[in-house]
């Protein structure tokens, strides 16, 4: 799960949108510098990456790429997610996707200084919100893989393991529903 769904849980299970994307920058697990609320939705965040990882229908997906490709489908798949969520974000969620991705980048946005203090960047509402709605469209994640393997010291193998993502697309839309369902009811039990 990247950022959208993360969010869309955060908001299913009346917690921290700004936890829920915190717990991609925030290191360590002394939380006591947060707000509980924070706090609480930081370690969601870890939870639900945990959950996910673990899910049957992820480790189907996953053992679909290549031996050596594996370490990175995680990353692959956590973005394929998003787009298949706001694809399909109507079958998920009342409010309009543009409407969800402006009101939580605006909640990010406020909370920025946390951001700041974990290290991270200030979080600037529009942009932030043209980064969500850019999940919605093929080239949107195309370029999450690149900003992404930029980060890491071997680019290329991720990139590698990206190339045919949307191949795996039907088979991801197929299996979101049940997905978001199970992280769902573990993140609601877990609060």
């Amino acid at each position: 799960m990247n950022f959208l769904a993360h969010l869309w849980l955060a908001d299913r299970t009346a917690t921290s949108l700004t936890g829920a994307v915190l717990g991609d920058v925030v290191r360590g697990a002394d939380l006591s510098a947060y707000p509980a609320h924070l706090a609480q939705g930081i370690r969601l965040h870890r939870r639900v990456d945990a959950a996910t990882d673990r899910h049957a229908a992820i480790v189907r997906l996953r053992e679909g790429f290549a031996h050596g490709q594996r370490r990175y489908a995680g990353i692959v798949l956590d973005l394929a997610a998003d787009h298949a969520l706001a694809l399909d974000w109507s079958r998920h969620h009342a409010r309009p996707l543009a409407e969800f991705c402006s009101d939580a980048a605006a909640q990010l946005a406020a909370d920025s200084a946390w951001f700041v203090e974990a290290g991270g960047r200030a979080i600037e509402a529009a942009s932030f919100a043209r980064l969500l709605l850019s999940y919605a469209h093929p080239d949107g994640i195309e370029r999450a893989l690149q900003r992404t393997a930029q980060r890491l010291r071997e680019p290329q193998r991720l990139l590698h393991a990206a190339e045919r993502w949307t191949e795996r697309l039907p088979d991801l839309r197929a299996a979101l529903p049940g997905l978001l369902d199970d992280l769902q009811s573990a993140a609601t039990a877990a609060r």
